[in-house]
């Protein structure tokens, strides 16, 4: 069995589990809450409607948001419900289904954030 040069320790019976990038224990690791911590976003909070690869279906995608997953979750679930339709956050993008386009760039600005309209 040849050995890899990025294979290494995965479970020691002293520590448990061990993180593969900084090889502490899974409890102390120190690399995965910097890596949850930061925001995906930009801080540029752009406001768009998009059909492809949907069927002809329309969507209101809202991105650029700099929010954490579980911050971004919840501001999803209030676009969605001022809105009374269904949606969902994927990859920190907003998707709300429908043309909503002004009404969520009037949730944000009512949030605080400051939205631009992209597209046409």
């Amino acid at each position: 069995m040849k050995s890899s040069s990025n294979s290494g320790l995965v479970y020691s019976t002293e520590l448990g589990r061990t993180c593969p990038v900084c090889r502490r224990a899974l409890a102390a690791c120190a690399c995965q809450g910097q890596a949850k911590a930061a925001p995906a976003g930009d801080g540029k909070v752009r406001v768009s409607r998009e059909t492809k690869g949907r069927g002809g279906k329309c969507v209101t995608l809202v991105k650029g948001v700099a929010l954490d997953a579980a911050a971004l979750a919840a501001l999803g679930k209030q676009l969605r419900a001022a809105c009374g339709s269904g949606g969902t956050v994927k990859d920190g993008v907003i998707e709300v289904q429908g043309d909503h386009c002004d009404t969520v760039l009037a949730a944000l600005q009512k949030l605080g954030h400051s939205p631009k309209r992209v597209g046409g």
